[in-house]
């Protein structure tokens, strides 16, 4: 018989699950549904389009002809409403009720709103969407003055944005630094300094009270918890994202900050599978219950999914280290697996752009943050999959050139 798919979300994860279904089902129907106006792009490079640097062809990875000739059906500005698991039905807001044998959720999330008065006044941008990029890239090179809210790393492309289209920009950050969940100061203020270069002011233990807005509704300044006054015609926010699961009240599918699932990419209820930014999954590396929303994990995960779905079995495992690079500044920063969940930090400065944090946890590699020097991340992405121990041995970590023999031999 005929199987039939429904893949909800057409980002990375939701088209490598379809692209890897027709490839090993060539007789299926696959049908792909989102609530976004166009087919997959690349969201990576929408940062680089904010900033003025890109058009938007390069953008772009599919167009609808791509899914025609893989007679994948498309629905865009489709919201699904729910999903009846016993009866395999998944309904949408325009009353269509759509069959599967096996359905993928792949979702993602969207921002976080920040809960203060007039977080929703015009000129107040939150980053996600390929047309949320081109509303702050219309905004932003118009704007004398801006600030961006959020110490991540899409709060730092905010900021980035600002340098980039001459934008008198402070960054506005709760804690000491930016990304303090990974970085230690020593790290941090090589990123400070090139956001100063960029004509970014970080501004520290500070945040939002409120914004001010003019008679027409249009932001104006940013207030901080200190009482500090920072105009802005332009802001920027990005703390944190909400996962799209409304649609999941009531089907039974386990959710503990995302959607659960195996090494199989499914979840607790038969038939339903999960990929990219909102699953917690579990990672074979780790051995324990883990989340990621870089690009790459996400294109693994449907890529996993599909291969699972079509053979019907629990057939392909993933397991990836993923990395996440920025490249705002002079010098390149990734990093890589999960930096911020280590019970041990090692680190060491080797210039005023180069600098190297691991993290490990239980003797083993399972993150870590490069700055200036990007070589080292090969050795050090091997051995967080090799699950080599290296408890003792964490000096060979920040030689400048790492060398896995001496490693080897220590063993």
């Amino acid at each position: 018989m005929t199987q039939s798919y429904v893949i909800i979300g057409d980002g990375i994860s939701g088209s490598s699950a379809a692209e890897t279904l027709r490839e090993k089902d060539p007789d299926a129907e696959i049908t792909v549904i989102t609530d976004e106006g166009e087919p997959l792009y690349n969201r990576i490079l929408i940062k680089e389009f904010a900033k003025g640097k890109l058009p938007e062809a390069p953008i772009s990875i599919h167009d609808e002809g791509w899914y025609e000739d893989r007679d994948i059906a498309l629905s865009l500005n489709t919201h699904v409403t729910h999903i009846d698991p016993e009866a395999h039905v998944v309904h949408t807001h325009e009353g269509d009720d759509l069959g599967y044998d096996k359905l993928l959720i792949a979702t993602g999330g969207t921002p976080t709103q920040l809960p203060v008065e007039n977080s929703d006044a015009e000129g107040i941008h939150h980053f996600w969407t390929f047309q949320d990029a081109r509303k702050i890239e219309a905004d932003a090179s118009e704007a004398e003055t801006g600030v961006a809210v959020g110490a991540g790393l899409l709060g730092i492309d905010l900021a980035a944005i600002c340098g980039a289209q001459g934008v008198d920009g402070h960054y506005l950050m709760r804690g000491n630094r930016w990304w303090r969940y990974a970085l230690s100061l020593d790290g941090a203020e090589i990123i400070h300094d090139g956001l100063r270069e960029k004509g970014v002011t970080p501004v520290f233990d500070s945040g939002v009270d409120h914004f001010e807005t003019d008679d027409s509704g249009r932001v104006t300044a940013a207030i901080d918890p200190n009482g500090d006054r920072f105009e802005a015609d332009f802001v920027g926010i990005a703390i944190g994202l909400n996962f799209n699961t409304e649609y999941l009240r009531g089907s039974g599918i386990e959710q503990d900050e995302g959607v659960v699932v195996d090494e199989y990419m499914q979840t607790s209820v038969d038939d339903i599978y999960a990929a990219g930014d909102l699953t917690r999954f579990y990672d074979t590396i780790l051995g324990e219950y883990a989340q990621n929303g870089s690009w790459g994990s996400a294109k693994e995960q449907g890529k996993v999914a599909g291969v699972n779905m079509a053979a019907g079995a629990e057939s392909e495992a993933f397991r990836w280290v993923s990395s996440y690079s920025i490249t705002h500044f002079d010098f390149p920063f990734l990093s890589f697996g999960h930096p911020t969940i280590g019970d041990e930090y090692v680190e060491r400065k080797y210039s005023e752009t180069e600098w190297r944090r691991i993290a490990l946890k239980n003797g083993k590699v399972v993150g870590g943050v490069l700055i200036g020097d990007l070589s080292p991340q090969t050795r050090l992405k091997k051995l967080m999959r090799e699950e080599t121990v290296v408890e003792g041995q964490t000096d060979v970590l920040l030689e400048e050139q790492i060398d896995l023999d001496d490693l080897a031999v220590s063993q």
